[in-house]
């Protein structure tokens, strides 16, 4: 596991950003990697803990401190396969993912966990320069036609693992470019949208077909979808947003998150934004409502777009700056946490909530607030305004859109609105249909979904041969 004493002799180093000053002026990502030596070095950290709990913490099982080992002894090559053999896309989860697996890990008791996130980012780093990452072409077609209707990580992820079992996948996508919230969602500074270009022509090459423009119960009929195939998958995201039912919500400039960000993304990448009305923070003052993580990038994008100021208001409490490890170890934690975009600038406030959005000729103005107590009561006297010429509402999604692709199937849903879909077998009511990732266990991580999606793949394929050799 590394150095067997490395965890003593080394301390924890981990990437460094750009100035805030500096990355603003683009949309480019702005990390800075670590050296080969300072990666082995990391690497060496890995204690022999016994239990390895970064294995629970992640939730696509990677085999970390194997890995870990292999950095350190300079094998990457089988570093990478290794990383591969769990993890269809490192190089997204390398950068976008929240790294629950440091927060289980054993040296996160003294606050210094091993670098897990940048060491497997180095990897798949390098297994690209090196040309080690190749189509992974099937032994044996099968013969079986398999449709994945969504190409967020979920249908990535299970249109490879069943292309690679042999099977002629085709992947069905509503915009015209593959990668969901990947691609429309998360801004190009957080992850550049190449990498997710590269791996479709990897997939192109392992037989995975590509249907872009295809909205399944819009412009075409999902039973033709259905009929045509041996097995159906739908991995369509959680897209509905949680809104903001107040006065004044219909005024001019007030905008759900998902409207903002893909209009900057498609910017970036020359794509036509088909339309719609410019949603841009240039010159003005921006409120975000909602504390996560979409709530960071639209005020990333917001600063980027030459923001005067933005506020970022979150109903919760502020959470503590540490958490009590005996409590929560290895489990994930609650705790105050800074994102690289709310350090650009931004103003973080608390406990607040939103009362009423106030406008001057139908555009919005300001917002009145309220404070809470710790019972999530109106504090009385506490009522204030927020001058907003820009409202964003990022406080996350409810459940998949019905409207369309599930109304069509009358597909039978949970009491949450998602898909209902085991994680045993991941089947519908439907004979033959399928659901995985966001659309069947509700809004969620990259790496839950790549999961979800490998997962699923098994059992499509279990069910289309009667036996399986795909990894569960």
């Amino acid at each position: 596991m590394g150095k067997i004493t490395g965890f003593l002799e080394i301390d924890r180093q981990d990437r460094k950003y750009l100035p805030a000053s500096d990355r603003i002026r683009n949309y480019k990502e702005f990390v800075i990697p670590l050296g080969e030596k300072a990666v082995r070095d990391q690497a060496a950290r890995c204690m022999d803990c016994g239990i390895p709990y970064c294995h629970n913490g992640c939730p696509v099982n990677n085999q970390i401190p194997d890995w870990n080992d292999l950095v350190y002894r300079d094998d990457w090559q089988e570093a990478c396969r290794n990383l591969h053999s769990t993890n269809n896309f490192p190089e997204f989860t390398g950068r976008i993912c929240p790294a629950p697996c440091e927060a289980s890990c054993t040296l996160n008791l003294t606050e210094s966990p091993v670098t897990i996130m940048t060491i497997e980012c180095a990897i798949v780093d390098r297994g690209w320069t090196e040309g080690w990452i190749k189509p992974d072409l099937p032994k044996r077609k099968t013969g079986k036609k398999v449709a994945v209707v969504g190409s967020g990580p979920a249908g990535l992820a299970c249109a490879q693992q069943l292309a690679r079992a042999g099977h002629d996948v085709h992947l069905f996508e509503k915009n015209a470019k593959a990668g969901g919230l990947l691609r429309y969602g998360i801004p190009d500074f957080k992850m550049e949208k190449h990498l997710i270009d590269r791996r479709v022509t990897q997939m192109e090459a392992e037989g995975v077909t590509f249907h872009y423009g295809a909205h399944i119960g819009v412009n075409k009929k999902a039973a033709d979808i259905v009929m045509a195939h041996d097995a159906v998958v739908l991995t369509g995201g959680a897209e509905h947003p949680r809104d903001l039912p107040v006065e004044g919500r219909d005024l001019r400039g007030v905008h759900f998150a998902m409207e903002f960000l893909p209009q900057q993304n498609r910017r970036v990448s020359d794509e036509p934004l088909m339309n719609v009305e410019p949603i841009l923070a240039g010159g003005k003052h921006v409120v975000v409502i909602g504390g996560g993580d979409t709530g960071s990038d639209c005020i990333g994008t917001s600063f980027r777009q030459g923001a005067v100021s933005v506020t970022q208001l979150e109903i919760m409490p502020q959470p503590p700056e540490k958490e009590n490890k005996l409590l929560t170890w290895p489990d994930w934690p609650l705790k105050m946490r800074t994102s690289s975009s709310q350090a650009e600038g931004a103003t973080r406030d608390f406990a607040v909530m939103t009362r009423r959005v106030i406008g001057d000729a139908g555009k919005v103005k300001a917002i009145e607030c309220v404070r809470l107590d710790a019972k999530m009561q109106p504090i009385e006297g506490s009522e204030f305004e927020l001058k907003a010429d820009l409202l964003l509402l990022a406080m996350g999604f409810v459940s998949p859109v019905h409207e369309g692709l599930l109304k069509d199937l009358s597909v039978q849903l949970d009491n949450r609105g998602n898909v209902a879909a085991d994680t045993a077998t991941y089947k519908t009511n439907l004979d033959k249909v399928f659901s995985a990732g966001d659309m069947r266990r509700g809004q969620s991580l990259v790496v839950w979904a790549i999961r979800e999606g490998r997962q699923a793949a098994r059992e499509v394929d279990l069910f289309l041969m009667g036996e399986t050799l795909l990894p569960r």
